[in-house]
């Protein structure tokens, strides 16, 4: 038997398209909630971006991950995806640095 290929997603941000367990999704919640799902297995309706807050803002800017997510996202809820989006990479560094010391 062969190995299955990994799944891959595109970003909503920047287009380009890459394996699912290197970039960000973000869920719409059946009960139409958006968070920041670092699981990627969350139950609902995802968006994709890429691990950079550069393609979070073009994503937000160009309306796609709205139109992904097929909800209309208020400012306040852009504000709180930033700031997990913005924790979520810190920790994701801090994990790097931590593997680049042993």
């Amino acid at each position: 038997m062969g190995s299955r290929k990994p799944p891959i997603r595109t970003c909503t941000g920047c287009g380009v398209t890459s394996d699912k367990r290197e970039i960000v999704r973000f869920v719409r919640t059946p009960e139409g909630d958006v968070a920041l799902d670092v699981t990627g297995k969350a139950n609902g309706r995802g968006a994709y971006t890429c691990a950079r807050l550069e393609c979070f803002e073009g994503a937000v800017r160009k309306r796609r991950l709205s139109s992904a997510l097929r909800v209309n996202l208020r400012e306040e809820d852009i504000d709180r995806l930033r700031a997990d989006l913005e924790q979520h990479l810190e920790t994701l560094g801090r994990l790097a640095n931590k593997d680049g010391d042993a």
